[in-house]
């Protein structure tokens, strides 16, 4: 295959990628797409290429070194497609350093994917290496970055039931093997593996669908209210209108009250997102009688975002108030996000941009993420947080029933942002066998059950809010209880596989060696 039509194979492979994420959705096509970029990495008989009319180079493996240069193509399409959410108000460089700085990792998936085509069952152990390098940039450095993990765009399809067994890595695993299972139906020597490559990921998350958000572990409902107060105007400027910000949820929410008092159902909580109260109550007066009048009005614990300080510094807080003993529990925000909330090495990267000075300095929390609400323990994740695997697993063995993700998404527009981060919280509920609310400053705020599916959802940019009774679980999912332990595994098993295929190109001369003549003259001896 030349190589101008592996790299044109590889853009196209992560911009069909790019394609299964939310607000898109279309998770085939990134089955398809990992199944293109496989094929730009296996090699190809010289057999098939003279059919084809290809001659010269054409007829050559690729190297690990071009190998790497074909993931970084594949990665660096999909980035720039899927992030330009993080430029929204800061301009184009953050975001495009941003993608580069993620496709930088796909150099190693390129690289040991070629070197793993060279073995005759090398499509079946791409997966757990494709993983290997996912969890590396999910987790290094800086706490890395989870966001852009495959299994996000798998939440309509049915690989997404998997998640309730192993979490989004096991998901990802699943959708690269059936992937390369297509690839390998046109080897007629590896035709039945591949068919079992196909089949087997998909009956089990088909089979694992029978079993999603079934009722068995409910013991109790509970019927919540969610608050999105709207910001009066987009951009980074929405904390210079804090009081505005604050006024607009205490507005929604009595109209909240309102609607619960007519129906005659009475709440048994509310919830309000990160940053409604950016102006905080405990030292403010003025807002402390804000909150303090939405509590009374809707009679029910209230779970307010606010900005905190202690004695280590500034907390992004979620807190509970309640109408007859005031404020509570808190959960401060414990996994933040690098570069937003704080900034790891600022004097160092203040010498390419003083961009970082936008940067806050919130400090982390060091609790479990659940908090009491009239004596129900709900599990928070902050925004962010939503994308670590450990937020929720955290909360559900410290024995949350029912789970919320207050977000603010205002500084983000109308941008993916919001919708990549639902299908976040959708699976989480899949993984966990709980409800979410889902509750933004701007939107999207939304209602997910525990199969995973959106009962409501709101507009972005606009005043609202959303009643819905809700199940209370106690269950624990094989994910939450074993599933960090089967990531590990994978990722062991996927570096192992690394290094076996580097040792033996290292060995056999291969690794390496360019294309073209020296490469034959390798192969003939």
């Amino acid at each position: 295959m030349p190589a101008f039509l592996r790299f044109g194979l590889a853009a196209v492979s992560g911009w069909l990628v790019y394609l299964s994420y939310e607000p898109l959705g279309h998770w085939w096509a990134a089955v398809l797409g990992i199944a293109l970029l496989w094929l730009t990495l296996m090699p190809w008989p010289r057999r098939a290429t003279a059919a084809l009319g290809m001659a010269g180079e054409a007829q050559e493996r690729p190297s690990a070194r071009f190998g790497a240069l074909i993931g970084f193509t594949h990665g660096l399409f999909c980035y720039l497609f899927l992030l330009p959410w993080v430029g929204e108000f800061v301009g184009a460089m953050p975001y495009i350093a941003l993608a580069i700085t993620m496709a930088l990792y796909a150099l190693a998936t390129g690289a040991f994917g070629v070197l793993v085509a060279r073995w005759r069952y090398g499509a079946f152990t791409f997966p757990l290496v494709y993983l290997a390098v996912e969890f590396v940039r999910s987790s290094w450095p800086f706490g890395g970055f989870a966001w852009v993990r495959l299994a996000w765009g798998q939440i309509n399809g049915p690989l997404a039931a998997l998640s309730a067994w192993g979490g989004p890595a096991l998901v990802t695993v699943a959708t690269v093997l059936v992937a390369v299972g297509c690839v390998s139906l046109l080897d007629a020597a590896s035709r039945r593996a591949a068919v079992a490559a196909i089949i087997l990921p998909l009956a089990a998350g088909l089979i694992a669908n029978i079993g999603v958000g079934k009722d068995s572990s409910t013991v109790d409902q509970a019927r919540v209210g969610a608050v999105q107060g709207n910001v009066p105007r987009l951009g980074l400027d929405f904390n210079e209108q804090r009081r505005a910000v604050l006024s607009n949820h205490v507005n929604e929410t009595l109209r909240l009250a309102e609607e619960a008092n007519e129906s005659g159902d009475k709440l048994d909580m509310v919830f309000w997102p990160e940053n409604a109260s950016d102006v905080n109550p405990f030292v403010d007066t003025q807002a402390e009688a804000l909150v303090g009048a939405a509590v009374r009005g809707v009679d029910a614990p209230l779970l307010v975002g606010t900005l905190t300080r202690d004695d280590v510094g500034a907390r992004n807080t979620m807190v509970v108030f309640d109408p007859e003993t005031g404020p509570g529990e808190r959960h401060d925000k414990r996994f933040l996000q690098p570069f937003g909330e704080y900034m790891p090495m600022r004097d160092f990267f203040r010498n390419f941009s003083d961009l970082v000075d936008l940067a806050g300095d919130f400090k982390p929390g060091d609790d479990n993420g659940v908090v009491h609400m009239g004596g129900i323990p709900v599990g928070v994740a902050t925004c962010y947080e939503v994308a670590e695997d450990e937020a929720y697993r955290m909360a559900v063995r410290g024995g949350a029933q029912i789970l919320s993700t207050p977000t603010n998404n205002a500084t983000f527009g109308f941008t993916d942002m919001t919708y990549q981060q639902l299908a976040m919280s959708r699976m989480r509920a899949i993984a966990t066998d709980r409800a979410v609310v889902v509750v933004a400053t701007s939107g999207v705020s939304a209602i997910v059950h525990p199969d995973g599916r959106v009962s409501q959802q709101t507009e972005i940019f606009e005043p609202a809010h959303l009643i819905e009774t809700l199940p209370l679980r106690t269950g624990t999912t094989p994910a939450v209880r074993f599933g960090q332990l089967l990531e590990w595994l994978m990722v062991a098993a996927g570096v192992a596989l690394m290094i076996a295929a580097a040792v033996s190109a290292r060995q056999r001369g291969r690794g390496y060696a360019p294309t073209g003549e020296q490469q034959r003259k390798t192969e003939e001896n």
